[in-house]
């Protein structure tokens, strides 16, 4: 027993010293346990993780944050920071302090809570690298947007770079919009967010469903726009010939008075068959001006209906609007 009183603040300093070291080496499995500890995700949160293939390790990511769906009041209390100029669709707070993902209800957006969910689950485990680890990572990704990103993901990373005035702020960005949105990442970027989902392109598919809404109704009137300058300019040019036409045939219906009245009967015949097949040609012009004109209206109808509907679902994702009141 004397052994024992006399060695025991050193067995409990050994203890404590090993507890310390265990616990520091698994602290996060120990704190994200805490964290979900009689946690039950609700089913339209259980079907995110489901629907995107998120693995074990993701999805407790995930729900260490204890994800929130909500309506636009409730998200802007939580998410809406006035700096943003891009539609905030979902926020990550901080390690373990909550996920907020906008409900966007606009059925044609269907997937778009999912990658959301996506995207801000990846906040996370990017916050969760290791130093060694996190330099790695951001190299690939550093490596990707100069080299082989498309325009399209330039383009939204740009719209961060403002927000962002450290490049590890843009870095993360970059690891979130990768991971669910660009298809053909280099082999050692698809292995590493494998991690992350059992099949990536589940997620992708997501993505691409809701996002060719925009993008089809974008190149639609993009399309349209071409084709109604083309025809407003073929329109003018018709019209200012229509009124050269008109003032010939003007000119040339005094002359003909004038062969009547003076008696000239012979020069007057002569010139009438070239003034009526002139008037004749005048009356086409004038109809032919009249159909491009009805077709011109009629696509300029279908151009501003889609972009009726491409701003609908602009407002969809946009919590700052509140679409009730406009109706």
């Amino acid at each position: 027993m004397r052994f024992i009183r006399r060695f025991w603040p050193q067995a409990l300093l050994v203890l404590l010293l090993v507890s310390g070291v265990v616990f520091w080496s698994r602290h996060n499995e120990i704190l994200d346990w805490v964290a979900t500890r009689g946690y039950t995700p609700p089913a339209h949160v259980a079907a995110l993780v489901e629907d995107t293939t998120m693995t074990p390790y993701a999805q407790r990511l995930f729900y260490v944050n204890r994800p929130a769906v909500q309506d636009r009041h409730e998200f802007n209390e939580n998410c809406t920071d006035p700096s943003e100029q891009v539609a905030v669709l979902g926020c990550f707070v901080g390690n373990r302090m909550g996920i907020f993902i906008y409900d966007v209800t606009d059925e044609r957006l269907e997937g778009i809570k999912q990658v959301t969910a996506a995207h801000e689950m990846l906040h996370q485990a990017y916050q969760r690298l290791s130093k060694k680890e996190k330099a790695r990572i951001n190299k690939l990704l550093e490596d990707y947007y100069k080299n082989r990103a498309s325009d399209k993901l330039r383009n939204k990373v740009a719209s961060y770079q403002h927000q962002h005035s450290n490049q590890e702020q843009l870095l993360n960005e970059m690891h979130s919009i990768f991971g669910t949105e660009a298809p053909g990442l280099p082999a050692e970027l698809e292995e590493y967010y494998s991690r992350y989902f059992a099949d990536r392109s589940r997620v992708l598919a997501l993505y691409q469903r809701y996002q060719s809404e925009f993008d089809d109704r974008i190149a639609r009137i993009n399309e349209l726009d071409e084709r109604l300058s083309t025809l407003k300019s073929g329109i003018e040019a018709d019209k200012a010939e229509l009124e050269r036409m008109e003032e010939d045939l003007r000119r040339r219906r005094d002359q003909l008075d004038a062969y009547l009245a003076s008696g000239a009967i012979a020069t007057y015949n002569a010139a009438v068959p070239g003034f009526n097949a002139d008037v004749v040609a005048y009356r086409n012009m004038v109809d032919a001006i009249n159909r491009d004109v009805e077709y011109f209206n009629r696509l300029l109808a279908e151009r501003n209906e889609i972009a009726v509907q491409e701003r609908e679902l602009e407002e969809a994702i946009d919590s700052s609007v509140d679409t009730a009141s406009r109706r």
